[in-house]
């Protein structure tokens, strides 16, 4: 695994097509990893590496917190895509004992009975085993932008609110009050969806049926992951 040489542009480009489909490092929040290969990198990405640009920036935005983000920082090197395709893992496995079964059998007209029930016991595995493999399932990472009405809004009630909605495939993350102007702070907070079950629009609704203290609410990043 690794990046390379985060301080050199081919370091960088490995960054930003990592970070294509992903939000973090690791994981659905900001974590130690980020951290770790924050600190590698000497200056923000060139605006054409953009996942890069967007990773750091938002990474950027928790400096005076990072020591307090979850995980354990590892070497930079632990960090990052492989280097060569894991054909050891279960993956692999799995695939090597579907090649073995022969789905077809014998073309010898006089099969006996145990080659037979022997190639019925292997089909039948692999049926079982096909069935039993998961099914993807879709998910975002969202970062959620919740305005108050003005400075006296109790913004801790306000996340208590927010933090108060539930759903099946919605997961809540990390957040911080970020400063507006005119003392007013709005609450960044992040979240996790699974695609089918949960949208932008019913996170919206939901949230500024709070109209006691929320104004509105506006979705600052959306990441697939």
């Amino acid at each position: 695994m690794g990046f390379g040489d985060l301080k050199s542009p081919a370091g960088l480009q490995v960054l930003n097509d990592y970070l294509a489909d992903r939000s973090y490092i690791e994981g659905f929040v900001p974590s130690q990893a980020d951290v770790a290969v924050f600190e590698a990198i000497a200056c923000p990405p060139p605006a054409d590496l953009f996942h890069a640009l967007r990773w750091y920036n938002h990474i950027k935005s928790y400096e005076k917190e990072k020591a307090s983000l979850p995980g354990v920082k590892k070497a930079l090197g632990k960090y990052g895509p492989a280097d060569v395709e894991d054909t050891t893992g279960s993956g692999a496995a799995d695939s090597k004992d579907d090649d073995d079964i022969d789905l077809f059998g014998s073309d010898d007209e006089e099969e006996s009975e145990e080659a037979k029930r022997l190639r019925e016991e292997r089909l039948a595995q692999y049926e079982s085993k096909k069935a039993k493999k998961p099914a993807l399932v879709a998910k975002s990472s969202i970062l959620l932008d919740v305005k108050p009405w003005d400075d006296e809004t109790d913004m801790g009630k306000l996340e208590e609110c927010v933090r108060s909605i539930q759903a099946d495939g919605l997961v809540w993350g990390s957040s911080k009050l970020v400063p507006v102007g005119y003392g007013i702070k709005k609450l960044q907070i992040q979240c996790v969806v699974e695609d089918d079950k949960v949208g932008t629009d019913l996170l919206e609704e939901r949230i500024t049926a709070f109209e006691d203290y929320v104004q509105s609410m506006d979705v600052a990043a959306f990441n697939k992951i």
